[in-house]
């Protein structure tokens, strides 16, 4: 499909991207959107299959990669064996990781975050502790235990962020961006649905924005010149239409004046997805592969109230059938572009660019959301993991690639309990083995390996 100018796909897609306030210069539309994997320590140290990680989409053509969920503290991680950047100690590894990633004329911006009280699994070293929030109430899908912080531990997670934004820095990343969606911290305190507080970092949408200001503020006092700084949010959260006695959340109006603050505040960039609980069925939109669930959700059953009763659901025979109609009927029938609107209305109101995430993998649809002003860019994680070449094959013309990303959320159940990858068996041709050997091709080469 091409323009009226006699563009294709590509030709919109493949062109740079700047952020005029940061100057950062992106070099297509594609970015590598924030997904996790247990490829590091327990610690939170790094390992070398996270760099051969990273480098497969680097290497692929992605004009930028946004990391996985990277905690500012150990109480703020979601699971062991995530690589951190909470102390001076990891700067190093992130150099390396840019390292890798720059060989390729590939950007590479972190995702500093906070867990809060969606903490999958908290680890040994906060095996006594509940999450933090702005609440007291557990989550609805795990039961996930918290406590409201106090007003000292809010002032401590803020200069957690800015520490963590000046070893990024120092790494020579080349920007940051704040996980302020999906349930995490930064988002429990920007929803109506979960924030309950009655302080000043409650109640009136000002004061539920007050914490995420805040960080904004400690990251640019933390960093010097004008670091690239963007914020990923949930544009709606649906939260009762979820979970009926959930209260309703953030409406796309609320969020829409969040980015304009945002804005004025000096962000260079919006990162647009949806939803305030995880998983949610529109976010990441797909479908919810019981079967995984039932083997997979194990680690997590210790770490919420709700965690046996969840897998009866997932390995009982009539529940779990009636667990994916309701998801799949939750989530609607769209799945590509799912929140496209949602970043239009947003970025019709901002001036600094919108990148879209939403399932997205189809170049013309890519390119006419684009050509059509209703983002700058876009940001994908499972189509990448399906094909990690995926921008290569836009360049050569292809519309989809030849075996594309079902959107079966294989990965992302998997990668509870096994490495992070591709697990739908009909991409190949239902051979296990060349599978799990694709699967397991980030662990080479090792630095122990023989040359």
């Amino acid at each position: 499909m091409v323009d009226q100018n006699g563009d294709g796909p590509w030709d919109v897609i493949g062109r740079p991207i700047t952020f005029a306030r940061s100057g950062l210069t992106v070099k297509n539309r594609i970015f590598r959107s924030s997904i996790s994997g247990t490829f590091d320590s327990y610690d939170g140290t790094g390992g070398y299959a996270r760099l051969n990680w990273e480098e497969k989409f680097a290497r692929g053509g992605t004009g930028a990669i946004i990391s996985s969920f990277v905690p500012v503290s150990l109480r703020g991680r979601i699971y062991p064996r995530y690589a951190m950047i909470h102390e001076d100690r990891t700067i190093g590894f992130w150099r390396a990781v840019g390292d890798r990633v720059h060989e390729h004329d590939c950007k590479f911006i972190i995702q500093l975050s906070h867990a809060g009280r969606q903490q999958d699994d908290r680890g040994v070293e906060n095996r006594f502790r509940v999450g933090m929030s702005p609440t007291d109430r557990k989550d609805s899908f795990h039961g996930l235990l918290c406590k409201s912080m106090t007003k000292s531990e809010i002032d401590q997670v803020v200069e957690q962020f800015g520490l963590a934004a000046r070893r990024a820095q120092r790494a020579g990343l080349d920007g940051i961006e704040t996980h302020s969606s999906h349930g995490y911290l930064i988002n429990q305190f920007l929803s109506s649905g979960i924030n309950d507080r009655t302080d000043e970092y409650g109640g009136s949408l000002e004061n539920r924005a007050r914490f995420l200001r805040e960080i904004i503020a400690s990251i640019r006092a933390h960093t010097t010149g004008h670091f690239h700084l963007q914020c990923k949010i949930s544009a709606v959260d649906y939260n009762n239409a979820i979970y009926p006695w959930e209260g309703r959340g953030n409406t796309l109006a609320e969020s829409v004046q969040v980015c304009k603050w945002l804005e004025d505040d000096g962000v260079d960039g919006i990162h647009v997805s949806t939803g305030s609980i995880f998983p949610h069925p529109r976010g990441p939109a797909g479908d919810f592969p019981i079967d995984l669930a039932s083997e997979a959700y194990d680690p997590i059953v210790s770490s919420g109230v709700r965690g046996r009763f969840n897998q009866r659901i997932f390995r009982g025979a009539i529940l779990s059938r009636l667990f994916r109609w309701w998801w799949r009927h939750n989530r609607g029938p769209v799945i590509e572009g799912i929140n496209a609107e949602h970043a239009a209305e947003i970025k019709r109101r901002l001036s600094i660019p919108v990148i879209l995430n939403g399932g997205l993998q189809r170049a013309s649809l890519i390119a006419r959301i684009i050509r059509d002003g209703m983002a700058d860019g876009v940001s994908l994680a499972r189509p990448l993991i399906a094909n990690n070449d995926l921008p290569l094959l836009f360049a050569q013309g292809h519309d989809l690639a030849p075996r594309p990303c079902t959107f079966c959320n294989r990965c992302l159940l998997a990668d509870l309990k096994y490495p992070l990858g591709c697990y739908d068996l009909s991409r190949y041709d239902n051979d296990y083995d060349r599978m799990i050997g694709e699967v397991m091709s980030v662990f080479h080469p090792s630095p122990y390996e023989d040359s």
